[in-house]
This record gives C-alpha cells, sequence and structure tokens, in this order.
C-alpha cells in the first residue's frame, strides 16, 4: 500500500510545520489588534435563583 509510505509525506508535513512555525507565525503575532483589550473593571451582575415549580 502506497499510502502507508511515510516517506514522502512525513517531509511535506514537516515543511509545512517549519514554514508555519518560523515564517508565517511570527508575522501574525506582530500584528498589532484593532481591539485591544480595555482595563476596565468588570462588573458582576447580580442573579436570582429560579424557583422550580415541582421542587
Amino acid at each position: 500500500m502506497p499510502q502507508l509510505n511515510p516517506n514522502p509525506w512525513f517531509f511535506i508535513m514537516l515543511l509545512s510545520w517549519l514554514t508555519f512555525s518560523l515564517i508565517i507565525q511570527p508575522k501574525l503575532l506582530a500584528l498589532i489588534s484593532t481591539n485591544p483589550p480595555s482595563n476596565k473593571a468588570s462588573t458582576t451582575t447580580k442573579t436570582t435563583p429560579w424557583s422550580w415549580p415541582w421542587t
């Protein structure tokens, strides 16, 4: 079965992961986020428990 031969596919997978890790990923991480998170404190909302009719 030729699909079980890892020779060409392993090299293609390794080459694609190296391309992603060394070239594409640093370029993506260098981009500035268009919507940076704010330093505003999060507010917690008061929730009321649900009264189930069968309990």
